[in-house]
């Protein structure tokens, strides 16, 4: 399902699984909060999902977030 998803939408929700607000995202990605909002309702729209909780459940369930792995902090 995730190869419904541009690159830059995987990786909001990735970023989204590991639970970093769309503030925190959008200061790691170097864009604006707007930008990171339409790229996630993007993503949740592909892949027919309702709400921030179910994205992040599909984050775990298709292997982009792995439970216990901490993400990479940036420099």
């Amino acid at each position: 399902m995730l190869d419904l998803l541009t690159s830059r939408e995987a990786e909001v929700l990735k970023l989204v699984g590991h639970a970093l607000s769309n503030t925190e995202i959008a200061a790691r990605l170097c864009v604006s909060e707007a930008t990171v909002k339409t790229h996630l309702n993007r993503a949740m729209a592909k892949l027919n999902l309702s709400s921030r909780a179910q994205a992040v459940a599909m984050a775990y369930e298709s292997g982009l977030v792995t439970p216990g792995r901490k993400i990479a902090t940036p420099a």
